[in-house]
């Protein structure tokens, strides 16, 4: 791997490292944690207004072995916003510099539900740089089957994500009571972007995206993972992401939006198989 830009020493081999990259005028918060030298890196693609640390319990179920890459998209968690609004076409040309950057070639990528589009942008876009792609709660843009508007709306209040209780009821289903200490977990080191310039500057990026157009130019093998009582990105959609898709698995499991980063004992085994 060759050095980060910007004169940063190169990350340990053993434990993770956080820097600032600069991307075309934009600041990105990057982290890397080193695993094998012959493995193929994991980029991972969070959710809209969460920083990178909603990763943490996921990367460390993964195990040590895998090299995993996580950023900060612009406005969200360490990252600053950026003067103008981004679309996934430009934010997945910014990974792909960042990844040339940092030495990385060709990457497996996972995107969790606003960062599964963003997947899906990058596959298609910068297919030779993406051997394997995993999609968890997430769906193909404007042109899906929306959430219940209620817990959309809720999601636009930041204190909803700081009160374990009330983050249990928008993320979870089934009985919320059952998840508050995992919400607490989750969210325990991560940043939250309320309603600001650069939450709306993501908003807006889905709002006029579709993937359906070009779905059938994802080549690479895909797993598709959802909750079946996901009130945010309801089941159907993933089961048109893993139809319209060529090479993709669905697995569905019981739950909501946020178990497989939440608990993710439960998928990291099933992640790993498939990426390996």
């Amino acid at each position: 791997m060759s050095a980060p830009p910007n004169d940063i020493p190169a990350p340990s081999t053993t434990t993770t490292t956080t820097w600032r990259s600069r991307i075309y005028h934009q600041d990105l918060r990057v982290d890397v944690r080193p695993g094998k030298p012959d493995g193929v890196p994991l980029l991972l693609l969070g959710g809209i207004g969460v920083s990178f640390e909603s990763f943490d319990l996921l990367v460390e179920a993964l195990g040590p072995d895998m090299t995993i890459i996580r950023v900060d998209v612009p406005g969200v968690g360490g990252s600053p916003t950026s003067p103008l609004p981004l679309g996934f076409p430009q934010l997945a040309w910014m990974l792909s510099q960042l990844l040339d950057d940092l030495g990385y070639h060709e990457v497996d990528v996972l995107g969790f539900s606003w960062g599964g589009a963003l997947a899906q942008q990058f596959a298609a876009q910068h297919r030779n740089s993406c051997r394997r792609l995993v999609l968890i709660s997430t769906s193909t843009g404007v042109l899906s089957l929306p959430g219940n508007p209620k817990v959309l709306a809720k999601m636009m209040r930041v204190e909803s994500f700081y009160d374990a209780k009330a983050a249990a009821a928008l993320l979870y289903g089934g009985d919320e009571a059952e998840h508050t200490e995992d919400v607490r977990r989750l969210f325990r080191n991560t940043k939250v972007t309320g309603i600001s310039l650069a939450y709306l500057y993501q908003m807006a990026a889905v709002a006029c995206w579709a993937s359906l157009p070009f779905l059938w130019l994802i080549r690479q093998p895909c797993l598709v993972i959802a909750g079946n009582d996901d009130a945010i990105v309801p089941l159907v959609n993933a089961r048109l992401l893993a139809r319209l898709i060529p090479h993709a698995t669905l697995h569905v499991f019981a739950g909501g939006h946020v178990e497989p980063l939440a608990a993710p004992k439960d998928f990291a085994p099933r992640i790993a198989k498939f990426l390996a």
